[in-house]
């Protein structure tokens, strides 16, 4: 099965190429081929997440020397969280007309496929790299879509601060390499606890430009002035699946933190953690406040995805199985409502019916973490991960009142002061589809929790990621 792994990087690419090439004019092939190629790495994705931690090799070139792909509970969960995630929003996308308004969405819509599931799959610390430019590039576009000056300026600075941690990124890379001589993530995990000790203070510089890095993509505080406007200008489906890209940087975060750089590296002991808690709850507070203080529904729903941002970072940042288990937990469940928040937004500008105000109200508890649905259950989770932290206690909760005011403010005053025509229910499918994904998640938290608890597990003992690199090759 292990050759499964590469066709999540090269079904995209693949189409996305023939997309320009053959299909540049007719938007209905477009379409049809973006559906049909998101539906196939959705099934791909449901295959992978039963499978056994493998590795592929690419020209059967073993590590280090070689590119590695690695399939694991972690990244099988994101590929799949991805996956639905593309098709939900591709569905709203087609059904709102938002394809028409540029020219080669479809293509850069699968390109950024191409990049997020690369991120995901790679076992090799410079492919993380080359992947993120890959995203950076495709998301650009998609961002720029449709045009306008507010946009374009948006743009303009969302690709400034990421080249800023990409160039942070290399420099990581180098320190790194001329310290080990390798850059696979599982053959760093055997090498850094045998470097000497003369050599510790280089990592210890390296570990930090990378947690600057993952900064970066995760919007934690101070790095976050990127994506307040980035989110809020963008097209709404845009806006919606980039609820996944902030995810690489936690993912990235989790991966290297449990991987490369453990809380039992001599060469860094707790340094990552210590970094990370104060940061996380720093963010925490700025998206609170913000979607307090905020007045326009896509800006203050940026706002709260940097505060869930906040909170899942708190959790990693403890660096516990049972920590890292409700991290996953809250990953999905946030992905999931600040897409469908954006989903609603889009409808909002010109249509405030009842319905899109009852869907508004549903993923607005969501996203604050009221019960009854799947962000209760996830803060639940981190909360008693964190028991006995009342600083983080009081960091969470208190958020998720000035949140839940925010929302319900900003609800007020756009479907009851400003209603308008009702939006045909069409349009409503693929915010239905999240919030039936959030109800699921909400009903089967007890085996998704306890599946989690063993990719947790896994996670902070990898010796089946590290010996399944060093099964291929020849």
């Amino acid at each position: 099965m292990s050759q499964l792994l590469i066709l999540p990087i090269i079904l995209p690419a693949i189409l996305a190429g023939g997309i320009i090439v053959f299909a540049r004019d007719a938007l209905n092939l477009q379409r049809a081929i973006s559906i049909l190629g998101t539906i196939a790495l959705l099934a791909l994705a449901i295959t992978l997440i039963q499978a056994p931690t493998q590795a592929y090799f690419l020209g059967n070139w073993p590590a280090p020397f070689g590119i590695t792909l690695v399939l694991d509970n972690l990244s099988a969960l994101m590929l799949l969280l991805t996956a639905a995630l593309a098709l939900i929003i591709l569905i709203h996308t087609i059904r709102t007309g938002w394809d028409v308004k540029g020219r080669h969405f479809h293509a850069l819509y699968l390109f950024q496929l191409m990049g997020l599931n690369g991120a995901f799959l790679t076992g090799d610390a410079f492919n993380l790299f080359v992947f993120f430019e890959v995203l950076l590039i495709a998301s650009y576009g998609l961002m720029v879509h449709g045009g306008g000056q507010a946009r374009i300026r948006a743009g303009v600075q969302y690709v400034a601060f990421n080249l800023l941690g990409s160039t942070l990124f290399l420099f990581a890379l180098a320190t790194i390499y001329s310290t080990t001589g390798t850059l696979n993530m599982a053959d760093l995990a055997l090498k850094l606890p045998e470097i000497p000790v003369g050599d510790t203070a280089l990592i210890r510089v390296a570990a930090v430009l990378l947690m600057l890095v993952f900064a970066v993509k995760a919007a934690l505080v101070p790095l976050q002035f990127w994506l307040p406007g980035t989110y809020a200008n963008a097209p709404g489906p845009v806006a919606a699946l980039f609820a996944v890209m902030t995810k690489v940087g936690a993912y990235a975060l989790i991966r290297f933190g449990t991987l490369i750089f453990p809380t039992d590296l001599p060469a860094t002991a707790t340094l990552i953690a210590q970094l990370l808690y104060p940061a996380a709850l720093a963010t925490i507070a700025v998206g609170a406040i913000g979607t307090l203080g905020t007045r326009t529904l896509p800006r203050q729903i940026a706002f709260a995805a940097i505060g869930s941002m906040g909170t899942l970072l708190l959790a990693v940042a403890a660096f516990t199985p049972e920590a890292t288990s409700a991290a996953l937990y809250y990953t999905v469940h946030s992905t999931l409502a600040t897409a469908a928040l954006f989903l609603i937004a889009d409808l909002a500008r010109n249509r405030r019916d009842g319905l899109t105000a009852a869907l508004y109200m549903a993923t607005a508890i969501a996203m604050a973490g009221m019960p009854p649905l799947s962000g209760f259950v996830g803060k639940l989770l981190i909360l008693d991960a964190l028991r006995g932290d009342a600083i983080a206690w009081t960091a969470i909760l208190l958020a998720s009142l000035l949140t839940m005011i925010g929302f319900a403010r900003a609800g007020s005053d756009l479907f009851w002061k400003a209603p308008s025509p009702e939006a045909p229910a069409e349009s409503k499918a693929a915010i239905l589809l999240c919030l039936a994904a959030l109800a699921a998640l909400t009903l089967a938290a007890g085996p998704i929790t306890d599946w989690l608890s063993l990719t947790a597990q896994a996670l902070h003992n990898p010796a089946a990621y590290i010996a399944a690199n060093q099964l291929g090759g020849s």
